[in-house]
C-alpha cells in the first residue's frame, strides 16, 4: 500500500484541483448546489490570489479559481483553521471577482454569477449538526425570491457524514476523500477505489509522486498550521482568564463603599495595565517558542523593534 499525502495540505490540494480540470469539474458538480441543467461541462483556470507565507496572514488557505462554460466563476478554498475573519475574506474575494468582471465601458448585463466554496477542516457553527451551509441573497419575507450574483458555500468536514448527504453520491465521495485520506491511511475504502476520479486523485496524492523539495514544503505547511492553531488557542485561553478575572474584580468593586471608589478604580486601572503587559509578554514568549521570526512577531504585536527586543532580552535573562 503506497503512503499518501493529506489532500487537505496546500501542495496536494492544488495539484489535484489546480492542475486537473476534469477532477475540479467533478468536485464542483458534486459539491456545489447546481441544478441538473446547470452542471459544469468544461472549465478554464483563472489566476489564483497569492497567499502570504506568514502563518498569521491566513497561510492555511489555499485557492483555486476557474470559469465554466456558462461564464460563471468559482473560487475554491481549503481552510484548516477557522477564524472569525475567514467568512469575511471569502465574501471579499468572491465580491471582488464579481466586480472585476466589467470594465468601465461595459454594462451590468454582462455580469455572471460568482460562487465561493470553502472546505473547512474545522467547526464554526457549534449550535447545529448541519455541515453544509449555503448563503445567497434572498428576500426575507419570501425566501423563494433571490437575486443572482454571489453565492457562498461553507462545508465543515469534521461534521460531515455520508448518511446526511446520500442523494449526492459524487459529492459524498469527494468529501470522504478529503476527510478520510491522510498520511496514516493504510487501507482505502472500496467505495473510493471504485470511482475513476477518486482513483486518479489518490494516485496524485501518493508520496512517491513528489520531489524531496516538495515534501519539505509539505511539512513546512503543516508547521505553519500548527503555529497558527497554537497562537489562536493561546489567545483564547488568555482571553478567558482575563475575562474571568475582570468579572470577579467588577463584582467585588460593586459591593464596596462609595468612599473607596476612586482608590479602587485607580488600582483596577493599574492592574489591568499590568495584566496587558503580562499578556503581551506571554504572547511574545509563545511566538518565540513556536519559531516565529522577529519580523513576524512585530506584525502580530504592533511593537517597535526596540520594544520587542527589550522584551526578548528580558525573556532571555529570565531563562
Amino acid at each position: 500500500m503506497p503512503r499518501f499525502l493529506d489532500p487537505k495540505n496546500d501542495l496536494p490540494f492544488k495539484r489535484i484541483f489546480g492542475e486537473h480540470p476534469d477532477l475540479l469539474k467533478s468536485f464542483l458538480n458534486g459539491v456545489m448546489p447546481l441544478k441538473k441543467n446547470q452542471q459544469i461541462e468544461c472549465l478554464e483556470y483563472l489566476p489564483a490570489e497569492q497567499v502570504p507565507e506568514n502563518p498569521a496572514k491566513k497561510n492555511s488557505i489555499v485557492d483555486v479559481r476557474c470559469k465554466d462554460n456558462f461564464g460563471r466563476q468559482f473560487i475554491v478554498e481549503m481552510q484548516m483553521v477557522w477564524t472569525p475573519s475567514f467568512a469575511s475574506r471569502l465574501l471579499f474575494n468572491t465580491s471582488k471577482a464579481y466586480v472585476q468582471q466589467l470594465d468601465k465601458s461595459e454594462n451590468y448585463q454582462r455580469l455572471t454569477p460568482v460562487y465561493g466554496l470553502a472546505i473547512l477542516d474545522d467547526v464554526f457553527e457549534h449550535d447545529t449538526s448541519s455541515f453544509y451551509h449555503h448563503y445567497l441573497l434572498l428576500e426575507e419575507d419570501n425566501t423563494k425570491k433571490t437575486i443572482e450574483g454571489i453565492e457562498l458555500v461553507l462545508v465543515e468536514l469534521p461534521k460531515f457524514s455520508p448518511k446526511t448527504w446520500a442523494d449526492r453520491r459524487m459529492g459524498v465521495l469527494w468529501l470522504r476523500f478529503l476527510r478520510e485520506i491522510e498520511e496514516h491511511t493504510t487501507k482505502v475504502p472500496a467505495e473510493l477505489r471504485k470511482n475513476a476520479d477518486i482513483r486518479k486523485a489518490l494516485k496524485i496524492c501518493e508520496e512517491g509522486a513528489f520531489t524531496e523539495a516538495e515534501l519539505a514544503a509539505y511539512e513546512k505547511y503543516w508547521d505553519a498550521v500548527r503555529v497558527e492553531r497554537t497562537l489562536i488557542a493561546d489567545s483564547k485561553k488568555k482571553g478567558r482568564e482575563e475575562g474571568e478575572a475582570k468579572g470577579m474584580a467588577e463584582g467585588e468593586a460593586k459591593g464596596r463603599a462609595e468612599g473607596r471608589a476612586e482608590g479602587e478604580a485607580k488600582g483596577r486601572a493599574e492592574g489591568e495595565a499590568k495584566g496587558r503587559e503580562e499578556t503581551l509578554i506571554d504572547f511574545v514568549r509563545s511566538c518565540k517558542r513556536n519559531g516565529l521570526t522577529l519580523e513576524q512577531t512585530q506584525k502580530l504585536t504592533n511593537l517597535s523593534k526596540k520594544e520587542l527586543l527589550k522584551i526578548l532580552n528580558a525573556l532571555d535573562g529570565n531563562a
